[in-house]
């Protein structure tokens, strides 16, 4: 059950209205990265989990705040609309020509939402629920969510670099505020998941199933050998099962692939060695 108050988070009022930059806040909105990922992607993470009842709790208070978020900003793009021009509002509605021209602002805005935010990026493609990571396995979650925060902060770093309103940047400084303490409350989860299971998803797949001549070999698949210089190349593995081992030139440990002709009612392109269909003669 959810419940909503009526108050914002925090404040969401820019200091005058830009339908331009209304448009770029809609990235942080309904984009990859954006506030309806979030929130999804906590949700779904905290509604399917299973037994763990201190990581679903914590999914569903930082999935929540994150509707809080998308409130926030939808209030803030709506505000941003206040005053566009109605002239140039109702000739776009009839023409596509002008509305392109309507000095970057989204057309949209004015068309469909009637001066709102809406579920799309700042280009105008809708949000997808492909975007969104649950796969029930919380090191792999929550690894997804470390790096929908980071694109996230980042995106908002951005957009503050992109206006001057001190009301605008007010709540993006919250924002991206609120996306170091969740940077860092994954960082403290994994930690202590991967104390327990390993760092290798999953923990409960047996190393004995792995061919595990190939499990600590970095393998130089592209020109130049400038990769030999880190980390990964040599030296003990994070998991402190193995031993890094750069691999300069790697050797194919398989024949090339020789596929069976398609049958013919396929109606595929004929093998070389074969002069014409059998029921064309």
């Amino acid at each position: 059950m959810f419940f909503h108050r009526k108050e914002l988070q925090y404040h969401a009022s820019p200091q005058s209205p830009d339908p331009v930059y209304a448009k770029k806040l809609q990235e942080i909105l309904g984009g990859q990265f954006g506030e309806i990922s979030v929130a999804m992607q906590y949700l779904f993470q905290g509604w399917n989990t299973r037994g763990n009842e201190k990581y679903k709790d914590m999914l569903m208070d930082i999935g929540t705040e994150e509707l809080a978020h998308i409130e926030m900003i939808t209030t803030m793009i709506a505000r941003l609309l206040d005053k566009a021009p109605v002239k140039d509002q109702e000739e776009a509605a009839q023409n596509p020509i002008i509305a392109a021209a309507l000095g970057g602002m989204n057309p949209q805005h004015a068309i469909v939402s009637g001066l709102g935010a809406m579920p799309v990026n700042s280009t105008g493609v809708p949000w997808n629920a492909g975007y969104i990571v649950a796969s029930g396995n919380l090191i792999a979650d929550f690894r997804a969510n470390l790096n929908a925060e980071s694109q996230g902060r980042l995106q908002v770093a951005r957009l503050y670099e992109m206006t001057d309103d001190p009301g605008v940047r007010e709540m993006l400084s919250f924002l991206a505020a609120r996306d170091t303490m969740h940077q860092n409350q994954w960082i403290a989860a994994l930690k202590e998941l991967e104390e327990k299971e390993g760092i290798v998803v999953p923990g409960t797949f047996g190393s004995d199933r792995e061919a595990k001549e190939f499990s600590y070999s970095f393998m130089n698949c592209s020109q130049g050998t400038e990769s030999k210089a880190g980390s990964w190349a040599s030296g003990p593995s994070i998991d402190g099962k193995g031993t890094f081992e750069y691999v300069e030139n790697p050797e194919p440990h398989a024949e090339a692939p020789i596929l069976e002709p398609a049958p013919l009612y396929m109606h595929s392109t004929l093998p070389d060695d074969m002069k014409k269909m059998p029921f064309n003669e």
